[in-house]
């Protein structure tokens, strides 16, 4: 009876075996080996998305994004076969304004030039959308997303994909009848919804992949919130200068042309709407908020230092990529927005949502009865 007992005995005190363990929840997924598949998938796509915006920016700073005047989803993916076509593709490019007031007596071979940055931007997103589906389908059918919790996410995740090349025809439709050139708020909406996009993304491969920090940090977590409201109105106001061309003008700084306040913020007369429709105010109001985020980049830092040095360090790396970002802006501004220049300016961005999006997660309060809620 005395060996029965001790046999129970040493067996309770055995460790779980790996297919015990593996069977936990892991937000969401099927085991250990299924959320590594899952967060590797999402940060492929998460790169995939920030060469979408390189492209994007290049097919932007090209000023190719009109040279497509129309969208099928399935016949667009293919360039103009033969000479013939590429007439034809020409001649429609003929009749919007942007070819009448700005590019009037541009060659076949000048076209032929920013025809392919769109077709390329065009493209890369088919790919994008592809490679979301086809895997989702599969991790779907071989049971990889266990929860409903997790399914729910990645569907809408896929709908935003979907709403943000919606928005990207819409940003070109209206150039094409009355305007040379694209709405400075679609654009800013297209390029926001990429990012908002990719932010989705690795906020579900960090659950996917990546420890918190195992502490409380509520206060952290909000001042980060706060700081990332910040960086994402920064990116929207840089949209609408993008979306103006606004940084080939006022190549001066730290004032705009020897003022603080630019001639010609408003309007004669002045309109509310001004301070996102002129050159001058879109330039400034991106200049201001500039460093307004750098002022809380750095605020944020110093008070996140109570946490202990990995808050401090992570805080850190935000801060340092604010501020290589604010001297490459100047930089950029100074000369006049070149195209390498501004792609650098436009990943920088990119670069300074990812740290903000990790320290949110890293820091944020776990939530009671999520891995439950995630894994039924």
């Amino acid at each position: 009876m005395q060996s029965d007992m001790g046999n129970i005995m040493v067996k309770d005190k055995q460790p779980k075996s790996n297919s015990q363990t593996s069977d936990q929840p892991h937000y969401g997924a099927r085991n250990h080996k299924s959320a590594r598949h899952l967060a590797l998938w999402l940060y492929a796509l998460s790169a995939l998305v920030a060469l979408m915006v390189m492209v994007g920016g290049a097919t932007r700073l090209t000023d190719s994004g009109l040279s497509i005047t129309q969208w099928d989803l399935l016949m667009g993916a293919l360039p103009p076969m033969s000479e013939e076509k590429w007439v034809e593709e020409f001649e429609l490019y003929r009749q919007i304004p942007e070819y009448e007031h700005v590019n009037k007596g541009m060659s076949l071979a000048e076209f032929k030039g920013i025809y392919w940055w769109e077709w390329s931007h065009r493209n890369l997103g088919r790919f994008i959308g592809m490679a979301f589906l086809i895997p989702f389908l599969i991790f779907l059918w071989r049971g990889d997303i266990a929860s409903r919790g997790l399914k729910l996410k990645l569907g809408g995740a896929f709908v935003l994909l979907m709403g943000q090349g919606l928005m990207g025809w819409l940003m070109v439709k209206s150039g094409l009848t009355e305007r040379v050139d694209v709405s400075q708020y679609r654009l800013a909406a297209h390029l926001f919804l990429a990012f908002l996009f990719y932010a989705v993304l690795l906020w579900m491969a960090f659950h996917l992949s990546l420890r918190r920090s195992g502490k409380p940090l509520v206060k952290a977590f909000q001042w980060a919130r706060w700081l990332t409201l910040l960086v994402s109105i920064q990116i929207l106001l840089g949209a609408l200068v993008a979306g103006l061309r606004a940084g080939k003008t006022f190549n001066t700084w730290p004032l705009m042309s020897g003022n603080f306040i630019p001639e010609g913020y408003f309007k004669s007369p002045a309109h509310w709407q001004d301070i996102f429709e002129t050159i001058a105010a879109v330039q400034f109001n991106h200049r201001i908020m500039a460093y307004i985020v750098i002022c809380a980049g750095f605020v944020f830092w110093f008070f996140t230092r109570r946490f202990g040095k990995a808050a401090s360090r992570r805080a850190g790396w935000i801060l340092m990529a604010l501020t290589a970002q604010m001297f490459l802006g100047i930089w950029t501004l100074l000369s006049a927005v070149p195209i390498g220049l501004g792609l650098a300016h436009q990943l920088g961005a990119l670069g300074v949502l990812s740290l903000c999006v990790y320290f949110l997660y890293w820091s944020a309060p776990e939530s009671p009865g999520r891995s439950n809620a995630e894994s039924s």
